[in-house]
Order: structure tokens, then C-alpha cells, then sequence
């Protein structure tokens, strides 16, 4: 059933609080220490790789078998422009006004011009696809990652970008669909076609690194830190210090 509204602001509230009195973890400096949860989190890790290797992955499997590549590459447009509009308010919330331009531009372009989003026209017209959400807009001003997290399902996060998870929903326009069963519909044909597009990279995961849990921690951290600093990331020795 749909979480109301006054439900998400608790959580949200909550995850916030609890974000700031944990911050203080950010400031370590290896990912190990930033793990204090490791044992935790390596069982809920463990569950996602059974769900991912019964259900989800052969659900993807099937899913991208009998859906043409056009249509599959439609859908996983049709999200993205989607996305697109919690990246322009995280664009206004961090100031970013001419990318917000740009962003707002694309939902715009590809609502209207590119058939409720399902064909990217904003690319080729000079308004590449950003990467914000809310986890990046607290780590843009200054709000510390707290400790490495595996949600369930959704896998890797910290207690900030969990909070960020949640404060999203607020302008998401799935979450905003009225009808519950319509929403989750949605929702999982999202997550489906998304497992989908990540079927060759988990193939390089699982080959990467005898522990992959290592290897998927190192690089969310590796990732985000990339993405809240706009491409141009502090050196490693200060990684925790945002």
C-alpha cells in the first residue's frame, strides 16, 4: 500500500536525524571503517544476491527476450525522463540554475517532442542527460555520507543517500500516481527494465574481485563521490571529508 505523505515525512525526518548524529563516520578514512555495519550488511547483500540470481535476473532475462530493442530502449527512456524531473529540482536545490535550464528543458523536449519521453530528442539538441538527486544535494552541502548501508533489493547506499532515497519520492512523479496497484506497476516494470539494462555489467562485477562485496562498496563510494563533486573529486586521502 502507498506510504501517505505524513508516513514519508517521518521517515524522511527520522533517516535525517539519525544522518546527522552518524555523520561523524564520514570523516574516516578507509571504506572499511566506514562499514561499521559490514556484518549487517553482508547478509542483507547475501539476500539481494539470491533474489537478484532466482527472480530478479531471470525475470530481466525473459523480460528482455520477448521485448523488441526498440521498444526496451523506449521504456528505458520513458523513465529517464521520468528521473528527469527529480534532477531538476535537485538542480534548483543546489543552484545550479543553468543545468537546471538544460534539465527542465529535456522533460519539456522529450514530453512533448519525443512522445511522453519514449524517444531522447533533448540529447541531440545539445541537453545531455545529469545525473542529481537528493543524497547529492545534501552531500553538496556538506551533510557527511554516515555509514555505508545495503537497503534491501536497492543495494548499495549510505544513511545519507537512504534519506535521499526517500526525500525523492516527495517529487518522483511515479510516487505521485493516485492509484496504489497502478504505481507498483509501474514501479516494478521500472525496476524489471532496469535489471534488464544491467545484465553485462553484473557479468564484470562478478568477475572483478574474489570478494564482490568489496568491489560493489568501493565503487559506490568511488561513484557518488564522483558525481557530488561534478566530475572533479577530492584526492582519495579525502574522500569522507565532504
Amino acid at each position: 500500500m502507498r506510504l501517505t505523505s505524513y508516513l514519508k515525512k517521518g521517515i524522511v525526518g527520522t533517516a535525517i536525524t539519525s544522518m546527522a548524529l552518524l555523520s561523524g563516520c564520514a570523516s574516516l578514512t578507509s571504506q572499511q571503517e566506514n562499514d561499521p555495519l559490514e556484518y549487517v550488511n553482508r547478509g542483507v547483500y547475501q539476500f539481494n544476491q539470491k533474489a537478484d540470481q532466482y527472480v530478479l535476473e531471470p525475470v530481466a532475462k525473459g523480460y528482455q527476450y520477448v521485448t523488441p530493442e526498440v521498444v526496451d530502449k523506449g521504456i528505458t527512456n520513458f523513465f529517464s525522463n521520468l528521473d528527469d524531473v527529480v534532477v531538476f529540482v535537485n538542480d534548483l536545490l543546489q543552484l545550479k540554475f543553468n543545468q537546471a535550464l538544460s534539465d527542465g528543458g529535456r522533460v519539456l523536449v522529450n514530453t512533448t517532442v519525443g512522445v511522453l519521453g519514449f524517444i531522447d530528442v533533448a540529447t541531440d539538441m545539445g541537453m545531455p542527460k545529469n545525473n542529481e538527486d537528493f543524497g547529492q544535494t545534501l552531500g553538496a552541502y556538506g551533510v557527511g555520507t554516515g555509514p555505508y548501508v545495503v537497503l534491501p533489493i536497492l543495494g548499495s547506499s549510505t544513511l545519507r543517500d537512504a534519506a535521499g532515497i526517500f526525500a525523492d519520492t516527495f517529487v518522483d512523479p511515479i510516487q505521485q500516481i493516485d492509484d496504489s496497484d497502478a504505481m507498483w506497476s509501474v514501479i516494478a516494470l521500472k525496476g524489471v527494465d532496469t535489471r534488464a539494462d544491467l545484465i553485462q555489467t553484473k557479468k564484470v562485477v562478478d568477475q572483478a574481485s574474489l570478494d564482490p562485496y568489496e568491489f560493489e562498496r568501493s565503487a559506490y563510494f568511488q561513484r557518488r563521490n564522483y558525481l557530488i563533486h561534478d566530475g572533479n573529486p577530492p584526492l582519495e586521502e579525502d574522500l569522507f571529508e565532504e
